[in-house]
């Protein structure tokens, strides 16, 4: 793999089971994307984004083929190693934000490092930095119900960063929001991405968030594709 490259997937294949019936939902998917880039997956409901996008994530298995982070296949990992890698590496924005509703927003933000049982006074500041960051440095004793839905997803995306993750995966991070809101998300995640430096990609069925991105790709009938609106 080059060095410039961060993720390669080689001939990806993953179907589900319904009753009798196997569905097909990705096959013999490749793509790379390089360090720094940012990738839009769209399509049509249905069509597997989310799922590869899981598959990239290390949250679910293939069926067959390989998934690279730079020279390490997530593909042979064992569960427990794969969770302390997407723990390390990978950060994750949903489109629900899955904010724990007990916790303030500094607690939230704080908890892939209580996780990691990293609890110092840096990581403290690190998450009140990345609270800041996304313009909430004064609602972080709040809890999620306290927040507006733009304001959860703020944290939610102040949460994916706190581990210094070299990607960052998206999974329609505006589809809950109302336009004005999903667009000041929208302004958010491009930001984030040039000011981290970060590798970001994101599914969506927003032209808007998808033209954000370097390059952005189809998916169509289990295979990816270059997108032609």
């Amino acid at each position: 793999m080059g060095n410039d490259t961060i993720i390669r997937v080689e001939s990806l294949k993953k179907s589900f089971k319904k009753g009798h019936e196997t569905i097909e939902v990705l096959e013999a998917i490749d793509l790379e994307v390089k360090r720094g880039e940012g990738l839009s997956i769209m399509g049509a409901s249905g069509t597997g984004k989310s799922t590869l996008l899981h598959l990239i994530g290390g949250l679910d298995r293939v069926d067959s083929g390989r998934i690279y982070h730079q020279d390490r296949d997530i593909c042979t990992m064992d569960e427990r190693a794969k969770a302390a890698f997407r723990n390390r590496s990978i950060g994750f924005v949903f489109q629900f934000h899955f904010l724990m509703p007990e916790f303030t927003a500094f607690e939230n933000v704080m908890m892939p490092s209580l996780v990691s049982t990293k609890r110092s006074t840096l990581t403290r500041q690190k998450a009140l930095d990345l609270l800041h960051d996304v313009g909430l440095d004064h609602r972080i004793t709040h809890k999620p119900s306290e927040l507006s839905g733009g304001e959860q997803q703020r944290v939610a995306v102040a949460r994916a960063l706190m581990m210094s993750p070299t990607v960052l995966l998206a999974d329609e991070p505006t589809g809950n929001l109302d336009p004005d809101t999903g667009s000041e998300v929208i302004r958010l995640l491009e930001r984030i991405r040039h000011d981290h430096e970060i590798t970001m990609i994101i599914v969506t069925h927003n032209p808007l968030m998808a033209q954000t991105m370097d390059r952005i790709v189809e998916l169509k009938g289990g295979l990816l594709e270059p997108y032609h609106p």
